[in-house]
Parts: C-alpha cells; structure tokens; sequence
C-alpha cells in the first residue's frame, strides 16, 4: 500500500518546475505572455513541466535573476541589456541613440550581428534566449518639462544598471542613479531620484503617473528584451519536452506581440487621462549631445560593431 501511495504521489509531480522572475508587474504585456506560456506548456506537456511566474521582481531583481538562473536557483526572466555586463556586445540591444525605429531593431535582430548576440548569450552567460519582446521607444518622465538636453542639468534620473546608459545620461548633463526596478516608484515618490526613463507600456503598468506628471518623447532608445531560459535547464530536457517547449515559446512570442500592438494603441491616451502631459522634444539636440561619448565608452572592437550597425541602417 505504501509503495503504491508513493507511486500515486510522484505521477502528480512534474518532471520539470521552473520558476520565472520578472521586473515588471501583473499587467504588463510581458508578465501576462508567461501566464499564457505556462498555462499551455503545462496543457501540451501534459504536466510533465509546470512553471510558475513572480512578478515585480518578488524572486529577485534583474540582475540577481541572471546570477540565479546561472547557480540554477531559478530558470527564466526577461532581460536585455544588463547583460552587457557579462558580454559586451549585448549592449547594443539598448543601446542610446542608436536605432531610429522598429524596422532599425528588426533588421539589427536579424542580421549576422544580432545572431551573435544571441549565442554569444548561450556560450558566454549560459543563458538561452527565446525569441524577443518589444519594448518600444524609452522616454524620459519628470516633474517638469524636458525638451532640450539644456533642461536636464543637475537632475537626478534612475537607470538600470547599464554602463551605456549611465554615459548616455551624464553627457547629456543629468546625474544618472542605477536603481533597480522595484526601488523606483518610491524613490520618485520620496524625491530621491527626480526623473525616470522607460517605455510607455512599462510607465502606465508601474504607475509612474501617480509619481510623475511629463513623459518628454525622447525615444532615446528603441529596445527589445529577452524572454530566457538557463541553458542548463533547458538542456536537461529530454528530447520530446525541448521540442514542446520551443513550440510554446513561439506561441507565446506571437501572444506577446499582439498585446503589445494592442497596448499601444491606447496607452498614451490612457497616461493623458491619468494626468500626464506628453512633451514633444528637440530629438536631434539630444542625440548629439550624447553620441560621441557613447561611441568613446565602447571598446575599440565595438566601435567597429557600432559602425556596421549604422551600414545595416543605411541598406
């Protein structure tokens, strides 16, 4: 009877739990496509992995997610350029003034160089990316009107903790804070940073508008992140669950994109509604102001990098 109490028991665990750490909270797009992901790789896998999501980095924040899914304390998160910190060239998936638009990030993601981005991940961080999420334009929100670099001198703006956004934010006369993203919205609302830049789907779901009254439209990075897996853990699969879970992983990839196109289209007016004022700003002035001390923070390798990023822009 014991023997068959314990072999009923063990049927109903999964092969496989992996637990997801994710910045953002319960209503952004990206959270809501690892809900749909692990309601239908639990479906098709019939149980055999079951994956559970934390949002608002309950688990961990970003780059702790990364050391964690590294020791194989946890699997998988969404991130983009903390990575440079490990791996250089992971920078130029955010990267500051670089990309004009989704068709620069598009052609970027699927050119020889974005393929080295994405297996120098695997070889170098031991992390397996899954495809990409959009972020959208990064703007800047504050307490007052930003339209020229001449209007950011002295003020204090959260970043991530990215050396390219640090240097971006310094040439432009601000004083750049690395924060985490879950220490932001009460660092806005106690005043110890003054200003802070994201997307707009990220600014509605953190309630940056409860805390800030201008998103200035400086679209000084047009980015994407990486849903991702550790490689390890997705290489202790058999067989059969790899091919099941990169099914899935394409699924929810295209769920993502489309709350995303339909998030944006009533997001602005959704942040106008709660309060903010969206302020057009001198995007030339601003590019300028900053590009050369990035170009100057890149290793010389790098450089050459950055210089065939602008070739693929120009084809």
């Amino acid at each position: 009877m014991a023997v068959l109490f314990m072999h009923c028991n063990n049927k109903n665990e999964p092969e496989f739990h992996l637990r997801a750490s994710l910045l953002v909270n319960e209503s952004h797009t990206w959270f809501q496509a690892f809900e749909y992901f692990s309601e239908i790789l639990e479906k098709r896998t019939k149980g055999r992995i079951v994956l559970d999501n934390y949002h608002s980095e309950q688990l961990a924040k970003e780059i702790e997610a990364i050391r964690l899914i590294r020791a194989g304390v946890i699997d998988m998160t969404t991130t983009g350029s903390p990575l440079s910190n490990w791996v250089e060239i992971l920078t130029f998936c955010e990267l500051p003034f670089l990309l004009r638009d989704s068709t620069d990030m598009r052609v970027l993601i699927n050119s020889s160089i974005g393929k080295r981005m994405e297996q120098e991940m695997i070889n170098q961080i031991g992390l397996r990316p899954l495809g990409q999420f959009p972020g959208g334009p990064r703007h800047l929100t504050s307490n007052k009107p930003i339209k020229h670099p001449d209007d950011l001198q002295g003020l204090i703006v959260r970043v991530p903790n990215v050396p390219s956004f640090v240097t971006a934010w310094e040439a432009l006369g601000a004083k750049p804070t690395p924060m985490a993203f879950s220490e932001v919205f009460t660092s806005l609302q106690q005043g110890t940073v003054e200003a802070q830049e994201n997307g707009f789907a990220i600014i509605q779901a953190a309630g940056f508008y409860e805390v800030q009254k201008y998103v200035n439209k400086t679209a000084h990075v047009v980015s994407w992140t990486y849903p991702v897996i550790g490689e390890k853990q997705f290489q202790a699969f058999p067989e059969d669950l790899k091919t099941i879970f990169l099914e899935a992983v394409e699924d929810m990839v295209a769920y993502e994109h489309k709350l995303f196109l339909e998030s944006q289209k009533k997001i602005v007016s959704e942040l106008e509604a709660a309060g903010m004022t969206i302020i057009e700003v001198d995007k030339d002035a601003f590019g300028e102001a900053a590009r050369e001390a990035i170009y100057k923070s890149l290793s010389p390798e790098m450089q050459r990098v950055y210089n065939d990023i602008l070739k693929l822009r120009a084809q």
